[in-house]
């Protein structure tokens, strides 16, 4: 019999809460008996989290990020996220290739195409299964984050570039709707749960 992994990706502005719910999940599918692999983007392989630290902290034009992002991804997709999907794990990565259409596509105002080259060359045609986009007003965001911790360069930029990066995913749900789910990210973290935990139902994956 084949054995068939899932991979599902957490999307959102920062700020919007995913992380606590991706937690969330994870504990759940581990104590149902799955082989659950947690990871994250930019990051998941040693190699690709020293990437991240220039990414986060170092300044560099759009195509750089670009190219340190894909870098990243392409050493995360061979050594971590196919060995475990082809095992039949379940993989929960916070973030994944629609962030960078997001925030260097739709925050940056990058080039699309490039963009498109790019995911091509390095995940010949690997999307995730399902991906849960955590949507929130990016003022709302905001007061959050400043709650919780001191911000990256990334989360230290202002409201209109997070209502760009809002858009950017917007435009990548409207490309593959199949694909997503939104979820609606304002209220308490228990009623974002419960939305959370009403779309994995609609899949067949609660």
């Amino acid at each position: 019999m084949t054995v068939s992994g899932r991979f599902i990706t957490f999307e959102g502005i920062d700020g919007a809460g995913k992380t606590t719910h991706l937690d969330a999940l994870e504990q759940a599918w581990r104590q149902a008996g799955r082989e659950v692999v947690r990871t994250r983007e930019p990051g998941g392989t040693p190699l690709a989290e020293r990437l991240r630290g220039l990414f986060l902290h170092e300044a560099m034009d759009p195509l750089t990020e670009a190219l340190l992002v894909f870098a990243g991804r392409r050493d995360h997709l061979r050594t971590v996220i196919e060995p475990a999907l082809a095992r039949g794990a379940w993989v929960l990565c916070d973030r994944f290739t629609d962030a960078t259409f997001a925030y260097q596509g739709g925050g940056r105002g990058f080039d699309l195409t490039v963009l498109r080259t790019l995911e091509s060359w390095v995940q010949a045609g690997r999307q995730p299964d399902l991906t849960l986009l955590f949507d929130l007003p990016p003022e709302v965001a905001a007061e959050r984050l400043g709650a919780a911790r001191q911000p990256d360069r990334f989360e230290a930029l202002d409201t209109a570039f997070f209502e760009r990066v809002r858009a950017g995913y917007r435009a990548r749900l409207q490309q593959d709707p199949a694909r997503f789910e939104l979820i609606d990210a304002t209220g308490t973290p228990q009623q974002v749960a419960e939305r959370v935990h009403q779309a994995l139902t609609r899949r067949g994956l609660a």
